[in-house]
């Protein structure tokens, strides 16, 4: 008889609630999932992360405290703050030069009308070629004649040839190539579905006014385009900060390019981590890491929503 009186009085308190309460208990009980899932893989994990980063472990002894060593040690580090500005290169660079080259091709490619889904598949294809095969291709890409591609176009040209991954000013431009190639396929489809987005009546209201299509771009694209823009502007920011792939392949036979002009923070972590077994200094930088995309986040949105 209890059994049988549960559900009559869970399906009365049912009852009472209004539909909104009820829209309100449905969408948190299909959120749980997802909730937990990241809780017990994301966050977790990371406050872990903050957690050992105030430690000395090396995976063969227990963990010790040592308080703020680790962030000390970093400061004093000439090897974190090379590579602390490796980062901010691909990042300040990488990111306007993708999303210039990515907005211009949407902006044309929207314009085409003959085999368009076929041409918008080809540029989508790299973001989907992986990483790996795609930096190795690269890197034969930019071996010494009669291998390399490159430098065999330059000697045919009279051009000398050029050490690119071999030279420390090259070394990074030619690694950040292949990073924003890779990137493009995805930029241009986000930019092509907002510049769909926006009403066809703005511009015919315009052109009847005798607009310039430059006015136009500047006056009613480009405002109507900044959701888009403003998430672009993150996503293509976070991946560069944590570009890895392209770096590690690349450079496979020295990790880093030469005298480590290349290597970001997220390869000196995992050098740090798997190569040096100094859990605790490898915790510290990831925790660095964090601050940093979450630094250049918050102040790329505050400042491209006051704009």
């Amino acid at each position: 008889m209890t059994a049988t009186a549960l559900p009559v009085k869970s399906g009365r308190v049912l009852d009472r609630l209004s539909l909104r309460q009820k829209r309100v208990l449905w969408a948190w009980t299909f959120l749980a999932v997802p909730i937990v899932f990241y809780g017990a893989i994301r966050f977790w994990p990371t406050l872990e992360a903050f957690a050992l980063s105030f430690t000395n472990w090396n995976l063969l002894r227990p963990a010790a405290f040592v308080g703020l060593e680790n962030y000390k040690r970093l400061l004093v580090d000439p090897l974190f703050w090379q590579v602390f500005r490796n980062t901010f290169l691909y990042l300040i660079i990488g990111t306007p030069v993708s999303l210039v080259i990515s907005f211009v091709i949407a902006y044309y490619l929207d314009r085409v009308r003959f085999m368009h889904g076929f041409i918008r598949a080809l540029y989508f294809i790299p973001f989907l070629t992986t990483a790996v095969a795609m930096a190795w291709v690269w890197r034969w890409f930019y071996q010494p004649v009669p291998i390399g591609v490159f430098n065999a176009a330059l000697t045919w040209f009279g051009i000398p040839q050029q050490p690119f991954l071999r030279s420390t000013t090259q070394a990074l431009p030619a690694i950040l190539a292949p990073a924003v190639w890779a990137g493009l396929g995805f930029q241009v489809i986000i930019f092509i579905a907002g510049l769909r987005a926006i009403p066809t009546s703005y511009y015919e209201a315009a052109r009847i006014d005798g607009v310039s299509e430059f006015t136009i771009l500047r006056r009613i694209t480009l405002p109507l385009l900044k959701p888009t823009i403003v998430f672009l502007v993150v996503f293509s920011s976070i991946g560069f900060l944590r570009i890895f792939d392209q770096v590690y392949n690349m450079n496979f036979n020295d990790p880093g390019g030469p005298l480590n002009t290349t290597k970001p923070i997220v390869l000196m972590i995992y050098q740090t981590a798997f190569k040096s077994l100094d859990m605790g200094y490898a915790a510290a930088q990831t925790v660095v890491l964090f601050m940093i995309l979450l630094a250049v986040s918050l102040i790329q949105l505050r400042i491209l929503k006051d704009r």
